[in-house]
């Protein structure tokens, strides 16, 4: 029997060269739009808005850019935002490799920044729209739609059907508002993220565990297909 080959995987294996997130990001992809608007915004008002002196901050325009495109993967919590900014690669590049942690990305999205970041937000959605790239949907839970002060909304992505401007602006009024009282009571609970240690012998208890449930199990021998669905809450 002819031997499988698998291609090479090594988690410590160490590139040679520095990695580059560009070529990971696709030309047409909205995470570039967001950052094509935000980067020829005049943003000197905000800038304007910063004390001089003291330590360095968060550049504003890289805050902004994290937060608008979060937001349109249907990201709110700052905390969901800092574990993205840390982790996935388009966030990472959005980013530039800085890393703000969730206080810092709920002081920004205050009331500072809060009608600027709106306005932003709502015309970046806009232009996205009418180009049939996203839409907003009514999002259910066991076929009961969410109601208006919960999140009602879901962004979908990918040949969207085009929706009238007038809904869109009444649906991102509506989303806004949800974003901004989720980032009200997160401010009450500036408490760090906590990844605590797992005991090594639980973890190894678990491998035992999983592999007496499978060890009679038949794997199928034909082609899987897995169909990542990009949906983030």
């Amino acid at each position: 029997m002819t031997q499988a080959k698998f291609k090479t995987y090594s988690r410590q294996q160490i590139p040679l060269l520095p990695a580059t997130y560009e070529d990971k990001i696709a030309a047409n992809h909205p995470v570039r739009v967001v950052d094509d608007v935000v980067e020829k915004i005049d943003l000197r008002k905000l800038y304007s808005t910063y004390k001089g002196g003291g330590t360095s901050s968060h550049n504003p325009k890289m805050l902004l850019k994290a937060i608008i495109y979060a937001y349109i993967t249907n990201t709110y919590s700052s905390r969901k935002i800092e574990e993205a900014i840390k982790g996935d690669v388009r966030f990472i590049w959005l980013c530039g490799n800085c890393e703000p942690d969730h206080n810092t990305i709920n002081r920004f999205r205050g009331d500072k920044v809060a009608t600027v970041l709106k306005d932003i937000f709502k015309q970046i959605v806009l232009l996205l729209a009418e180009e049939g790239l996203v839409s907003l949907k009514d999002a259910y839970v066991d076929g009961t739609k969410i109601e208006a002060n919960a999140n009602r909304y879901t962004f979908v992505w990918g040949n969207a059907i085009k929706t009238s401007k007038e809904r869109m602006v009444k649906q991102l009024d509506e989303l806004w508002e949800y974003a901004q009282g989720i980032a009200k009571e997160e401010l009450k609970d500036p408490a760090p993220l906590d990844f605590k240690t797992i005991d090594a012998d639980k973890v190894k208890e678990t491998v035992q565990a999983i592999e007496e449930a499978i060890k009679d199990k038949e794997v199928s021998e034909s082609t899987t297909s897995i169909y990542f669905i990009n949906q983030v809450y």
